[in-house]
């Protein structure tokens, strides 16, 4: 067959034999022919934001405080640029308040005495000014274009039927506090110099935690706040910042469809997120195809020390997260901490078994790369802000892909992920071109070529 260019590709095996190897294959003309996977780009799906980890709290400590200058300078460019092989992080999730994984549980509008203030005269991101602001503000001058959302684990204390940070929910008599709230959140942050494009109204708000901050808030008290607080608040005040529906497991499709099904909530909702723990990850399809007019966003899962994640690995995570979530829509995909220490924190609270996308040691700010690094880097080294998902062939027998042309030089990415324990031999096509690849047993591997002249 004759020559018709060559892809690029790179491979990472879980066993770390292979970590993003590089190497380029030959790619020949062919019409016609069996192929296992067949790309085609006059088929578009989503257009993406990105891919990339939350800035925890305890992540932001970290990098600030367990680092020196020139550590946090070479890790925030490795994970948030894109010069000398950097993963060019393009999407990334603050809390607003504590979550888990913070030092301590805290809100944003805390009173001395515990007692409500509903003005907000007490309304102040001091807690942040040491850690998060400045890591944030140091990724936006590696990468400008980060897209910034962010999500509250609990409203104020004084704000609830439990009076305090810990389970309950948000009294009713307090929504049009907690909309001003969220609001004066992004107000600050971005008078920080931190643009924040968009809020979930809740994390998890189908769990109270019984050590962390968390909030019951279900679809009919969801449906109520956006409608009749939060969206027309945001209307007025600053129309261009979006509102995510859930912010919880695929598990429960009905939730978010239930506020979406509320007229006043739904055109107040530009999106449902998303998160892995529970359910499969089709429910964002589902939800999806009834209301097409609603984007997806993956917007946490965590790797960490629990079955299947650790006998399925590597090649799990991306299958279901990076693989998974963008063939079922999700336009950006985040993975839970961007960094934890040796010990899997600091946290108050909450998940103790959980890692980070690194692992930074307290004791000498050096950094260890984990499979969430990998599973990510796959990704986002390769496929660009604004890319288009485009058509591929699903596969089966432990071998899982997606397809996507980037925006800027119309490049072609295919990501595929081999699960089984032995090596396999692929054929893809496009058009009239075909190229075969060696997969490695229990494997991942990132493809990129050329539009055709």
């Amino acid at each position: 067959m004759e020559a018709a260019g060559t892809v690029e590709a790179w491979i990472t095996t879980a066993d770390r034999r292979l970590e993003l190897a590089p190497s380029t294959l030959p790619m020949r003309y062919a019409h016609g022919g069996e192929a296992d996977i067949v790309v085609d780009p006059g088929v578009r799906h989503q257009r993406m934001v990105g891919f990339g980890a939350s800035i925890t709290d305890a992540s932001a400590w970290l990098i600030r405080h367990r680092m020196d200058g020139a550590q946090r300078d070479a890790l925030l460019r490795e994970l948030f640029g894109r010069d000398d092989g950097g993963l060019g992080f393009d999407f990334t999730r603050l809390t607003i308040g504590a979550s888990d994984f913070s030092r301590r549980h805290y809100s944003l509008a805390d009173t001395p005495d515990g007692s409500p203030d509903p003005e907000l005269r007490h309304f102040d991101i001091a807690p942040n000014l040491d850690d998060v602001v400045p890591v944030v503000r140091q990724a936006l001058e590696i990468n400008p274009g980060l897209k910034i959302m962010a999500s509250p684990w609990s409203a104020p204390a004084w704000m609830k039927d439990s009076g305090s940070l810990v389970q309950g929910t948000l009294l009713p008599e307090y929504y049009d506090a907690f909309a001003r709230y969220l609001l004066a959140y992004v107000e600050a942050y971005r008078r920080a110099g931190i643009p924040v494009f968009a809020l979930t109204v809740q994390n998890e708000p189908d769990y109270e935690p019984s050590d962390y901050p968390g909030m019951r808030l279900n679809a009919p008290a969801r449906a109520r706040f956006i409608g009749d607080h939060l969206g027309p608040l945001r209307d007025e005040r600053m129309p261009d910042l979006q509102i995510f529906d859930w912010d919880h497991n695929w598990d429960k499709p009905e939730e978010p469809l239930a506020v979406l099904a509320d007229p006043a909530a739904s055109r107040h909702v530009s999106a449902v997120a998303w998160h892995c723990y529970g359910g499969d990850v089709s429910a964002q399809s589902l939800v999806r195809g009834a209301h097409p007019d609603k984007d997806v966003y993956m917007t946490e899962c965590s790797g960490g020390d629990w079955e299947p994640v650790i006998s399925g690995g590597l090649t799990l995570q991306f299958r279901r997260l990076v693989i998974g979530a963008t063939r079922h829509w999700a336009r950006g995909v985040l993975f839970w901490n961007l960094a934890l220490d040796q010990d899997n924190g600091p946290h108050a609270g909450g998940c103790g078994t959980c890692r980070g996308v690194v692992t930074i040691d307290s004791r000498t700010g050096g950094v260890t790369r984990t499979d969430d690094y990998y599973a990510l880097a796959h990704a986002s080294r390769f496929v660009r802000r604004d890319a288009w998902r485009i058509a591929s062939t699903e596969t089966d027998g432990g071998i899982d892909n997606v397809a996507f042309e980037n925006a800027d030089d119309d490049s072609r990415v295919l990501l595929v992920a081999n699960s089984g324990d032995t090596p396999r031999e692929i054929t893809v096509r496009e058009g009239g071109r075909t190229f075969s690849a060696t997969l490695p047993a229990r494997s991942i591997a990132t493809f990129r070529w050329a539009k055709p002249d």
